[in-house]
């Protein structure tokens, strides 16, 4: 019973983030900035998850209890960690700005083997067989989801492929890092302190300063509140939760998920085109996640 729940929570948590990509698009048509739209996600989802987690102290201890920290790790290296998240959101945000949803959430999921390659790099470990015939998949897969066997070379934006594949690197470094960064936090706290650092990261680089617009703020904030909902909140907490009771390998096909349902709304929503050939090479990435971490020893980056 407890492995069903937690397999239902980390399915709603991928599927959470698989709807970011149409929400972005739609805020774009209604003539919002990139600057708006991370700013007010990354804004919205600090203040959320802080105002949770105050909750959460107040309710176990007392006040004073706040204040202190027993964890080790030093809180700016955990926000300093977090800020990857907002280089992301950018990152991603600009690209589906530039080329379709259904496209960019293909981009995104190159962190798979974009980290291997910068573990490989970094840290010298050495990817096993099954991991290189995973990314050669990954990479074929890509070719197809991506239309690049149908359409001209010159009908894709190559700014929005860079931006697509630099968001997938960026992922893959906070993967990495929040791995390595701020375990001995409570969730909350943590997850409070990265979307922190993310939103220091873009008042810094964007400078989203319109936002406090009367007009722009009170229109925005449908977006932003679905975004930081969806985006900053639900996610990491479900997949706390939920990934102990699953186990990893089954944990890591449930969170592939966030692939069909980002092409799913992109063509019920957004009435982007997405064709058999596209819907082949989803398949085909997902049966490639789904084969390694069911059959294979789980790797900490193939989800």
């Amino acid at each position: 019973m407890k492995k069903k729940q937690g397999a239902i929570a980390v399915f709603i948590g991928a599927a959470s983030f698989g709807i970011l990509s149409t929400f972005v698009k739609l805020a774009y048509e209604k003539g919002f900035t990139l600057a708006e739209v991370t700013g007010i996600q990354a804004a919205l989802g600090a203040f959320i998850l802080w105002v949770l987690w105050l909750i959460v102290k107040i309710r176990k201890a007392n006040k004073q209890a706040i204040l202190n920290n027993t964890s080790k790790t030093p809180t700016w290296k955990v926000i300093a960690s977090g800020s990857c998240t907002g280089l992301v959101s950018i990152l991603y945000y600009k690209s589906v700005e530039l080329v379709p949803a259904s496209m960019a959430i293909v981009l995104l999921m190159q962190y798979i083997w974009i980290g291997q390659l910068l573990e490989l790099m970094v840290f010298k470990i050495k990817p096993s067989i099954s991991q290189i015939v995973l990314i050669i998949c990954i990479l074929g897969g890509t070719i197809l989801a991506t239309g690049l066997m149908e359409d001209p070379i010159d009908s894709f934006s190559l700014e929005g492929i860079i931006y697509g594949l630099l968001a997938a690197t960026a992922y893959a470094i906070f993967i990495i890092l929040s791995g390595r960064i701020g375990n001995d936090y409570p969730v909350l706290h943590k997850s409070a302190l990265m979307i922190t650092g993310a939103l220091l990261l873009i008042i810094l680089i964007l400078q989203p300063f319109s936002l406090f617009q009367a007009e722009t703020l009170l229109n925005i904030q449908v977006y932003g509140l679905i975004l930081a909902v969806f985006g900053t909140v639900i996610p990491p907490l479900l997949f706390a939760y939920g990934m102990p009771k699953t186990g990893y390998s089954l944990g890591a096909v449930l969170t592939a998920v966030e692939l069909p349902i980002a092409v799913c709304m992109s063509y019920f929503v957004l009435n982007e085109s997405v064709s058999w050939l596209k819907w082949l090479g989803v398949l085909f990435i997902l049966a490639c996640i789904v084969w390694k971490n069911m059959f294979n020893k789980p790797n900490s980056l193939t989800a």
